[in-house]
This record gives C-alpha cells, structure tokens and sequence, in this order.
C-alpha cells in the first residue's frame, strides 16, 4: 500500500524561478543547515519572507510541474546513466570470471576442487569488511572523486589479473577487488536515493540494474568473442587473459568519465560538474524535503550516530532479504556458464554466448514490475510476485530433464532476481529518514548482500551436474522464506501505519511519514 502525503515546504507560485533567486538562496542555505529529519525546520516562501516552526513543514507539492519533470529528466541524465554503467562492475566482475571458468583459466591456475568457489567467496568477504567505511568515505570526499578513484583502481586491478599465474597470486587479486569494489552498491544506492522521492526510486533502481544486466550480458558477448583470440597475437594470450585485458582498460576509460558525469548530494550539487543552476538545486532539496524531510546535510559524523541505527529491527529484515536474494543470484550469475556446459551439455563457447540471453529478457521484467511498483506506490506485492517467479524458474531447471525447458527456468529465475534487486533497494530507502540512517542501512544490506554471494558460491557443487540439487532446494527455500519474511514485515508496516494515523507514534522521527508496503 502507498505511504500518505508527507510534510512539504511551500514556495510561491507553485515553484522556483528566477525571479526568487533571494527565496532560492534563502531555501538552500536553511535546508543545508542539517539533518532535517533530526531538526525538522519549517520553511515557508512568499518572495523573501521566511517563517520557521519547530514542530512541522507546511507543505505545498504543487510545484510547477514542467520545471520539476526537467528536473528530474536531468537528474536521470546524469545520475542514473553513469550509476547503471558503475552499478555493472560489480556484475562485470562475476562476468569476467564466470566465462573464463569455462576456457583454460581453471587449469591454467590450478584453481581445481574448491579453489574456484574460494577466490568468489574471498573478494565477497574482503568487500564486506570495507563497505561501511568505505560509504560513509563517500560522503566525506565526494561522490564524484570516491567513485571515479574506485573505479581506476578497479580497473588496474583487472589489467594486472591478465599477468598472473598461480591460484594464489588470484586469490591476492581477489582480495584487493573486494576491497576497491566495496564502496560501489552501497554508496550508489544511497546517493540515488538521496536524489528521488520515494514515488521515483524503484524505477531508478531499475534503470540501473538494467545497465549493469545490459552490460554483462553484453560482456558475455565480447567474451564469447575474446576467447577465441586464445593464443593469437605476438603475446600469445590465452582466450581468457583477453577478457581481462580488454575490459579492464574499458573500465579504466569508465573511471575518467565518471569524474566529469558523476553528481554529489543534493546539498551540494554545486560541485557536480556543470549540472544544476541553484533554482533547480533549491527545487531538488525542497521536492525531498516534502517527501521525508531530509535533503539537508547530515547531523556532524559520530559513532554513536552510526551505531544507534544497529536498534533498528527493520535494519536485520532488510539484510536478510537481501541474504537470500544474493544467495540465488551468486549462483546464477557465476556458475551458469558452468551450469549450460556440465549441466545441459553446451560447448565451452556456446556456453559462454547462451549466458547472454536471460540478462537481456531480465530487462523487461525489471522495469514493467518497477512502473507497476512506483505508479501504485507498492513493494511488498512486486516482491512475492517476483520470488514467485523465481521459485517457478528453478523449479523447471532442476526437475525437468528437456533441457529447452531448462534453459526458459533461468529465464524466469535470472529475470525474478534481477526485478527483486530494484524493488528490495526500493522497499528499504522508502522506509528509512536521515543520511547516516541511509548509510548504515545501505551499507548494512550491501555487506549482507555479500555474505549472501558467499553462501552462493558453495551451493552450486560440480559432482551433482547436471540437476545440482542443492543449489535448487536452497534457492527456493531461500525465496519461500523472503515472502514469510516480506508478509511479516507488511504486518509490522500496516499496524505502525495504524497507529501513527490515530496519532499514538510517530514513524522515524518524522509527523505525518508512513511506511511503504
């Protein structure tokens, strides 16, 4: 069900234009001044009066349509196009390793018995022990330099793994991946919810997974193609030292463009590179200051304020979703290439091209059931239907020997997960207030969204080819779970909505919010 209208702020003539530049400067500077989810400030614009009230927003959310839809085209410009593009390293990665699992890479390192499921599981846990420092790193020295930083040095990590030779010397590289990668989710899930009412943000999501589905099936591809330059050239590369050497110098391209597309927080969207005049900053902080009060800049850094967010019940249920959805989507998107080769019986090379075709199709699933989800302000519905789905998927990959029906069950399994991905991000931004808040949460589900990829990593065992049972069972345990927990937490939402609406609480410190179910 959709959340009700929250406090807004009102400003003359249904918006801001450049006749109020005073009112716009004034608006800025009040709404910059902290955390307003913590000090709530009223802010009220009639050309340059100012009125504050410590105890609401009085809130007027017509502003002028036109202005606000070029608003938010220009935030989607910039913001989701180059979030999608750095969102897919995390995916290129299990792209890059998964097809060359199935060249000569395994034998060429001796990444025999459980050393390939190690050298997944050791990048997870290495980006796991990084990703709150490394978000709450983000916020201090910019989106901007943080993201393109990480993503150069992500990129030379790439290059240098053409050069090695041994497991170990894969293990190392591994190690140093996690870590550079660790900032990328969380902090990107952060900063686009910063930006978006929480009408808009599953479809973000969505747009920025289907750049990262996008970009890795088409990774396949390049791959599929890359192979068979095995031992070609004065260098005499393998197939999949290719792979590496040529993705990893685009994604050091990547890295220098990001610093010139990449935008910062609302707050401070005067550093972004030629991006916002300030009427459309202002117009930018008042819109998500009407939709939960806090586009300002955060409260002073603490521990404490970190830590006191760990007491949040709907921080562990957020995590676990995103466990169990990791959990499956591990599997999948490392192991199918193995899956199609050992289980199905496809050549090395059609293996690699047939892991294309389910990212693509995942594409239409993730943004019709994320229109769905913002049009009528629902998750929890999208949610069940979508791990459903992914029930029915392996359920058709593991009990059924045709293997046309097999291949459609990772169709619906890839597609299920991938649509989960942007509607989980959304079900947790929508119902959390406040930047460290945000932080925590996002860095909090990214690390268990890792813990997930290592449990991912074991389920998928080679002597069980090609039913791999276990891998079934667990996925569809793991996703018949996430809709007892979902159900749980539609309860939980609908009786604190009840009661806020009879004025008996107040939801996340802010009159008038309603969580979003």
């Amino acid at each position: 069900m959709a959340s009700t209208s929250n406090p807004k702020v009102t400003i003359a003539q249904g918006s801001i234009n450049s006749s109020s530049q005073h009112a716009a400067q004034s608006l800025h500077q009040a709404l910059s001044n902290g955390d307003h989810a913590n000090h709530p400030t009223t802010i009220s614009i009639v050309q340059e009066d100012e009125s504050q009230d410590q105890d609401e927003i009085n809130v007027d959310s017509e502003f002028d349509v036109d202005a606000e839809a070029r608003l938010v085209r220009k935030i989607d410009l910039r913001l989701c196009t180059i979030s999608g593009i750095l969102c897919s390293l995390n995916l290129l990665d299990s792209g890059i390793i998964s097809s060359a699992a199935v060249t000569s890479m395994l034998s060429d390192l001796q990444l025999t018995g459980n050393r390939y499921s190690v050298s997944i599981f050791i990048f997870t846990v290495a980006s796991v022990c990084c990703q709150l420092p490394a978000t709450i790193l983000m916020r201090f020295v910019g989106p901007r330099i943080f993201f393109s930083v990480t993503t150069i040095s992500f990129g030379i990590i790439t290059i240098c793994t053409t050069a090695i030779t041994t497991w170990q010397q894969m293990i190392a590289l591994r190690v140093l991946l996690g870590i550079s990668m660790s900032g990328i989710f969380p902090g990107l899930s952060w900063l686009v919810s910063a930006w978006y009412t929480r009408k808009e943000q599953q479809l973000r999501f969505a747009l920025l997974q289907s750049g990262e589905v996008i970009i890795l099936a088409t990774g396949s591809i390049v791959n599929y193609g890359l192979n068979h330059l095995d031992k070609r050239g004065p260098y005499q590369l393998r197939g999949w030292q290719w792979m590496y050497l040529v993705q990893g110098s685009i994604t050091i391209l990547l890295g220098i463009i990001t610093y010139f597309w990449m935008v910062d927080f609302p707050d401070h969207a005067e550093k972004s590179f030629r991006f916002l005049s300030l009427d459309e900053q202002s117009l930018a902080i008042a819109r998500i200051n009407s939709d939960r009060r806090d586009a300002g800049k955060p409260e002073p850094f603490t521990l404490s304020a970190i830590a006191i967010h760990f007491l949040d019940l709907k921080l562990y249920a957020f995590c676990l979703l995103f466990f169990l959805l990791n959990l499956v989507s591990t599997a999948l998107s490392y192991f199918l290439p193995i899956i199609l080769q050992n289980g199905m019986g496809f050549s090395t090379n059609k293996a690699i091209i047939l892991s294309s075709p389910p990212y693509y199709y995942a594409v239409l699933p993730v943004l019709l059931s994320s229109y769905i989800g913002d049009k009528y302000r629902i998750r929890a519905p999208i949610i069940i239907f979508n791990a459903t789905c992914l029930v029915v998927g392996f359920c058709m990959l593991g009990f059924v020997s045709q293997v046309t029906v097999r291949y459609i069950g990772t169709f619906l399994a890839t597609g299920a997960y991938v649509s989960n991905w942007a509607a989980l991000n959304a079900y947790q931004a929508n119902n959390v207030v406040g930047q460290w808040k945000r932080a925590t949460v996002a860095a909090a589900v990214a690390a268990c969204n890792g813990l997930g990829g290592i449990a991912g990593s074991y389920i998928v065992r080679q002597p069980e080819a090609p039913k791999y049972l276990t891998a079934i069972w667990v996925s569809i345990g793991s996703h018949a779970l996430m809709i007892g927990i979902v159900l749980g937490c539609t309860v939980w939402f609908w009786l604190a909505n009840r009661k806020a609406n009879r004025g008996q609480s107040v939801i996340e410190g802010v009159p008038k919010f309603r969580y979003t179910y």
